[in-house]
């Protein structure tokens, strides 16, 4: 299937090609200030089909908070906000996101989510963090969002830098399917499309084994199968513990 697979990724990849074109030249850029939009109405969707899942996920927040001050979350690629409605009352929200055309919905979903505090909406990218101080935040959040940095391992390290001691990094992510599918086919035929459509975004990343080689004292981590379009159905859910 190797070979097949492999043939197959650079038909796709020469489809492509007015893309790349696009990309070289700067035009796709463009894209960057539509994509909240596309982010926005496919998010409405997500949250429907994963609402119990992120509940459940957003469930032990509450155990990472002080004894004499309120949680305070930074989310890393926040978006929309669309995991706002699963932060518990009182959190201090520092959004932080490298597209600042997000900004909109971003402020639509603040105003739907009035039980929260809105610290700041800083435009970073996650492999660079370095306007948030050392040990200031109670818990990190990212959800959807490994799948397209330049290098999860600089995330990971920045989120651990900012993570105060025993604070955790709560994480939702799709990643690569078992190789003998044809869901790990088509992730890798895919993959040069998909990155174009999604801003980035890689489908074929085995993201738990960077979870399992960070700096985290403890991992708490899961497969599971979400009840999406089968390319992202893998997905990995759980929490890790500076």
């Amino acid at each position: 299937m190797t070979t097949v697979m492999r043939c197959c990724y650079w038909a796709v990849y020469a489809l492509c090609l007015p893309l790349h074109l696009m990309h070289a030249v700067g035009l796709w850029d463009m894209y960057k200030r539509v994509f909240p939009f596309c982010v926005h109405r496919i998010s409405v969707t997500y949250n429907k089909k994963m609402h119990d899942k992120k509940k459940e996920l957003f469930r032990s927040l509450p155990e990472f908070r002080g004894s004499d001050r309120p949680l305070t979350i930074l989310e890393i690629g926040c978006g929309t906000g669309t995991n706002f409605e699963f932060y518990p009352p009182g959190s201090r929200v520092i959004c932080t996101d490298p597209n600042p055309h997000f900004q909109k919905y971003l402020q639509e979903n603040m105003g739907a989510n009035e039980h929260l505090t809105y610290d700041r909406f800083v435009v970073a990218s996650g492999e660079d963090m370095g306007s948030i101080e050392d040990g200031s935040v109670d818990v990190v959040v990212c959800t959807l969002v490994l799948c397209s940095v330049t290098s999860v391992q600089q995330t990971l390290r920045e989120t651990h830098r900012m993570l105060r001691p025993g604070g955790a990094f709560f994480f939702m992510e799709h990643v690569v399917a078992d190789p003998s599918t044809w869901t790990y086919f088509f992730q890798n035929v895919f993959q040069p499309l998909l990155c174009y459509l999604f801003d980035g975004c890689n489908v074929n990343r085995s993201t738990w084994k960077l979870l399992e080689a960070a700096e985290f004292s403890e991992l708490k981590l899961r497969h599971i199968e979400a009840p999406l379009i089968f390319v992202i159905k893998p997905h990995i859910i759980g929490y890790a513990v500076k």
